[in-house]
């Protein structure tokens, strides 16, 4: 059983953002799109695609889920050993849903929740690994380095859908992978067989991360399942919030 804020607390979920830019997105009804993407577009430009780390010793996974008619997210993060992936930490948090579902802009709608939890954590985890894109995304600024860039922390996203780009289907081996390319050419991912007989996953980087470093951490920590143990267990912990919630 969890301990869950009372709805009617007050609590300024968006303290966390420390671009006033960003701020005013937020609080506009509807959000200016054309804002929005300039603002993204300009946040590309501050991913850093090299590690920002020495050696990964702990990895995470977060995910978060709609609570439908109550416009609020729930969010839930944890934390494991690498390449061990004994798991550590877990953190949750609830907020306000500030930013409508947007195609293209899901990281306005989802990020803060994630901020705000990550925050939350006593240890924090050499990569965050996010359930979705990176930079594998039409504007090259996905929930991955949304959060990386916001945070200042490394990130990686794998997704279990492709949003952007063209690829050819990697060999049925588990660990095999193929580039995913943009229309301009850039390769701005792989997609990724983690088990045999079933379809790819796709990773990017996020921020302070290269795509090396990336593919090698998606393969240790896929175990057996499709989706790496990080945020597969994260997706979990999220269910689990969810239903004491509703």
């Amino acid at each position: 059983m969890y301990n869950f804020p009372h709805y009617s607390q007050e609590r300024d979920d968006l303290s966390i953002l420390h671009n006033d830019r960003i701020k005013k997105l937020y609080k506009s009804d509807p959000p200016d799109y054309s804002e929005a993407v300039a603002v993204q577009k300009e946040l590309r430009d501050k991913v850093e695609p090299k590690n920002g780390f020495k050696k990964v010793k702990t990895v995470a996974g977060a995910d978060l889920a709609i609570i439908r008619g109550r416009n609020k997210l729930v969010c839930g993060i944890v934390v494991f050993t690498y390449p061990e992936l004994k798991e550590i930490e877990r953190a949750w948090e609830v907020v306000d849903e500030n930013f409508p579902y947007i195609p293209g802009l899901l990281a306005f709608r989802e990020g803060p929740a994630i901020i705000k939890t990550y925050n939350k954590l006593h240890k924090t985890p050499d990569v965050l690994i996010l359930d979705g894109q990176g930079i594998a995304h039409p504007r090259g600024f996905g929930i991955a380095s949304y959060v990386g860039v916001l945070l200042d922390i490394p990130t990686m996203g794998i997704a279990k859908k492709k949003l952007y780009g063209i690829y050819n289907d990697p060999k049925d081996i588990a660990g095999s992978y193929e580039p995913l390319i943009s229309k301009n050419g850039e390769q701005i991912g792989v997609a990724l067989k983690t088990r045999i007989n079933t379809k790819p996953v796709f990773v990017s980087i996020g921020h302070k991360i290269d795509l090396p470093t990336s593919i090698e951490i998606a393969r240790v920590c896929s175990k057996g399942y499709r989706i790496p143990e990080p945020t597969r267990i994260a997706d979990k912990y999220v269910s689990e919030l969810k239903k004491e919630l509703v």
